[in-house]
């Protein structure tokens, strides 16, 4: 990532997050690879920790929040917009993993600091902006009580997956391609059954954003 000549602390954090990621597995989200990855970039170290005043838990967040942006751009391709929202959703997901795996240590380490009891808020939100994240790439443009729905369940599916993902030795990854296959089918059976309940069918589904898959908005 290049860097402004004068770079304010809003930009210098992606940059030393991303910067920080070869030296997570030997020192962990820590200063010592705060300071490691200042140096790459030629930053100042004091300046480099004024961009993470609550240390590892701001360095992780804004590593995340990086991946997130970094996922909006990926999938900003004809390609991925001509496919159905099912498609689109489940190649969020695939895309936003394959382009962590050449760091995964690094990502487990920051899935332990997040399972810290202190930071279990925290974690709820990045998880929350990734789904959200999966969705504006998928196009989705709902303001409605499908906005929320879908992006829980979007974010249980990716937290779930992400768990998986964490301890796979696969090749290729097919144990995690093939549960979230799995997952994203299950949802789809669920709404298929309560379609068939013929209750509440005029009511905003919870997990309507994989139902009528054709339509780019649900």
């Amino acid at each position: 990532m290049t860097l402004p000549e004068d770079p304010t602390l809003d930009e210098l954090r992606p940059a030393l997050a991303q910067a920080m990621l070869p030296h997570v597995p030997f020192d962990g989200w820590s200063v010592v690879a705060l300071d490691a990855a200042a140096k790459d970039l030629g930053v100042d170290p004091a300046v480099a920790r004024l961009a993470f005043p609550r240390g590892a838990a701001d360095m992780v967040a804004a590593y995340i929040r990086a991946a997130d942006d970094a996922l909006l751009a990926a999938c900003d391709t004809a390609e991925f917009k001509a496919m159905k929202v099912r498609e689109k959703v489940t190649a969020a997901i695939r895309t936003r993993l394959e382009a962590a795996a050449p760091h995964r240590e690094a990502v487990r380490r920051a899935a332990a600091i997040l399972a810290l009891p202190g930071n279990v808020p925290l974690a709820a939100r990045l998880t929350w902006g990734t789904a959200d994240a999966i969705w504006r790439a998928a196009g989705d443009t709902a303001t409605d009580f499908n906005h929320y729905s879908k992006r829980a369940i979007a974010g249980a599916i990716y937290s779930a997956t992400l768990f998986i993902w964490m301890a796979d030795e696969s090749e290729g990854f097919a144990d995690t391609w093939a549960f979230l296959d799995r997952r994203i089918a299950g949802v789809m059976r669920f709404e298929k059954w309560k379609a068939g309940l013929g209750r509440d069918r005029d009511r905003p589904s919870l997990v309507r954003f994989l139902g009528r898959l054709r339509y780019p908005a649900i």
